[in-house]
């Protein structure tokens, strides 16, 4: 079934949001989430609340800049990965000339409070968000990617071989409430352009993305300590090398490398040396005569999610509960010049896991961009091993060139709407995760790239 996000009917769409967004009922509404969204081409991060207006229509807040956000040199400088936990926003920053002009990291307090009564939840917006703290000179090792894990923030400082750790609990009191600013920790490991896991919070595993030499293969343990520097306590190799994601689930650590997929048993107890790791290897099959791989994972629960294959590409589903993870394969329908995105995975508000995979066109193509919507455990038995293709639609343009351009989507903490940015054309769209139809497009100009979303509908109830 095909359908369109903010492409087909997106007139009549946006009128009818715009007209939604005068209205002062609407005005007055309360917020349904947050969103922080990146404009690729000014470098810029701005803000606005999502809020519910009569009959369910949504609207959203003119845009405005986060107070404090420094002015960035858009000729220099791009904004990378923008991750939220903790109240707190988290932006890369990457410069062009390797880290010697200006990169680093940003820290934005939400101005979103969050207050847990056991069996629900209060989301309060009384506050504006701002900059709270940061790090940008030529010391910061030009990252390129930013994780979360277990609710603490993990920068690769790609120039440095090693990442940074920002803990909300050290910017944040108990309050919700800024609490000045905190320390960074910097843990050794990894090299050249960075990809990491972090298991429970004790141990990061850091990959060297060499294709040969010493280094090829090669992935860093480090305990992840209070101490301000932290040193690997050992080094292991994958079979192979270019390892170009990482992640973490059920005491697994999973790679990315150029031939299939790698695993290992965590060790957070540091018990191992080097020699003793074991590495499973997970076949991908062929395409051509090369092995297929990914470049990055997703992680929903205990599964791991990644999209393989160029010319028919494939989402796989790893149980990592299993002894021996084995690979369900799910058909995907990319046409030809577009490229299948990372999944992005989320539990609805109806309960229902579901993943989202962007189809891209690839520059200077002229094929439509879609949106696929996988089910990813129609029968509700919590294995992944039935995930299939629910929905596609024809997608908003993307603007893609080299890393940046493409679609982003984040949720309200509810579960009811995904927010997509369209960068090719400077519109953000509501897509209800109930019908998996967009409810409405909002014209906000720019070239929208990452985006984040904080809190629920705020309600007295």
């Amino acid at each position: 079934m095909r359908s369109t996000i903010g492409s087909i009917g997106a007139t009549c769409v946006l009128a009818a949001a715009l007209a939604v967004a005068a209205d002062p009922k609407v005005e007055t509404a309360p917020p349904l989430t947050r969103l922080f969204v990146q404009d690729l081409k000014t470098a810029t991060v701005n803000w606005a609340d999502v809020r519910v207006g009569p009959g369910g229509k949504l609207a959203l807040d003119p845009l405005a800049p986060v107070p404090g956000f420094k002015k960035l040199d858009p000729a220099k400088q791009k904004l990378v990965q923008m991750r939220a936990a903790g109240g707190l926003v988290c932006v890369g920053v990457r410069d062009d000339a390797d880290g010697t002009h200006e990169s680093g990291w940003v820290l934005v307090h939400t101005g979103v409070g969050h207050l847990d009564h056991g069996n629900h939840s209060h989301w309060r917006y009384k506050q504006k968000p701002a900059e709270l703290d940061s790090r940008l000179d030529k010391e910061q090792g030009n990252p390129a990617h930013l994780y979360l894990y277990g609710g603490a923030f993990y920068l690769a400082n790609d120039k440095l071989n090693g990442y940074t750790r920002l803990d909300p609990a050290r910017w944040i009191g108990d309050d919700g409430k800024p609490a000045g600013k905190g320390e960074p920790q910097f843990l050794v490991g990894g090299g050249n352009h960075i990809t990491l896991a972090v298991v429970g919070g004790k141990v990061g595993y850091s990959c060297w993305i060499d294709g040969g030499g010493p280094n090829k293969g090669r992935v860093d343990v480090t305990p992840v300590s209070g101490k301000a520097k932290s040193e690997p306590a050992y080094s292991f190799h994958l079979p192979s090398g270019v390892i170009h994601g990482a992640t973490a689930a059920a005491d697994k650590v999973f790679f990315a490398p150029s031939a299939g997929v790698c695993w290992v048993t965590a060790d957070t107890g540091l018990n191992l040396k080097g020699e003793q790791v074991q590495v499973k290897h997970i076949d991908l099959g062929t395409e051509g005569d090369k092995p297929r791989r990914t470049g990055a994972f997703e992680t929903h629960g205990h599964h791991v999610l990644f999209v393989t294959g160029k010319d028919k590409p494939e989402l796989v589903v790893l149980n990592a509960t299993a002894a021996e993870p084995k690979p369900v394969f799910v058909p995907l329908t990319a046409k030809p010049g577009t490229t299948a995105l990372t999944p992005v995975a989320v539990k609805t508000v109806d309960g229902k896991p579901v993943a989202l995979v962007f189809h891209d066109r690839a520059k200077g193509s002229d094929a439509e961009d879609a949106l696929e919507v996988i089910a990813l455990d129609p029968n509700g038995d919590g294995d992944f091993a039935d995930a299939k293709t629910l929905k596609v639609l024809k997608a908003g343009r993307s603007a893609v060139d080299g890393h940046f351009g493409h679609h982003n989507v984040a949720f309200d903490a509810d579960g009811r709407f995904a927010f997509v940015t369209n960068p090719g054309d400077g519109t953000i769209a509501a897509l209800s995760l109930k019908t998996f139809e967009v409810v409405a497009t909002f014209a906000i100009g720019g070239t929208p790239g990452a985006l984040v979303a904080r809190g629920g509908e705020d309600h007295d109830d």
